[in-house]
Formats: structure tokens, C-alpha cells, sequence
């Protein structure tokens, strides 16, 4: 009966994403997402610790993804080192 809050405090937190971008809060709603999908397919019954170990492992792991997939932006102020107009 626990998926249903995995998955809503999943979409929560993704919300919380769209609200303060920077692929940080992604990560953990995909980590209980997932736990809400092993807990719902019932193939795996997982204890309150269990749950919590593969939800910060699957954070992690998509976190790590993430940041492979969009590399931070180093020194966001551009600098011009010639004119437009030369």
C-alpha cells in the first residue's frame, strides 16, 4: 500500500524541480518513483529500510546520470575577446 506515496511524493518533488531548476531535486524523484514502481510490480517486497537504501541508491545513480547527461556550464559569463564590428 506504501507505492502510491512513493509515487506521489515522487511527482512532489519533481514539482519542486520545476520550481527551483538545476537538476538537483530530479534525482530523489526519480529514486521514489522507481521505489514506488518495484513496490507496485510486487515482485520485490521490501521492508521501511530496504525502501530507504534503494531509494538513495536510484537518487544517487540518477543523479550521477544527470549530471553525465548535462555537464555543468562552466564560468556562465561569456567574455569577448574581439568586437562584433572588426
Amino acid at each position: 500500500m506504501a507505492w502510491w506515496l512513493w509515487i506521489a511524493g515522487g511527482f512532489a518533488i519533481g514539482i519542486v524541480e520545476v520550481l527551483a531548476p538545476g537538476y538537483i531535486f530530479l534525482g530523489f524523484a526519480i529514486g521514489a518513483v522507481m521505489v514506488g514502481l518495484v513496490l507496485w510490480s510486487g515482485l520485490i517486497a521490501l521492508g521501511f529500510y530496504a525502501q530507504l537504501a534503494v531509494f538513495a541508491g536510484v537518487s544517487l545513480l540518477g543523479w550521477l546520470g544527470l549530471r553525465a547527461a548535462f555537464p555543468q556550464q562552466r564560468g556562465a559569463v561569456k567574455r569577448w575577446t574581439r568586437d562584433i564590428n572588426d
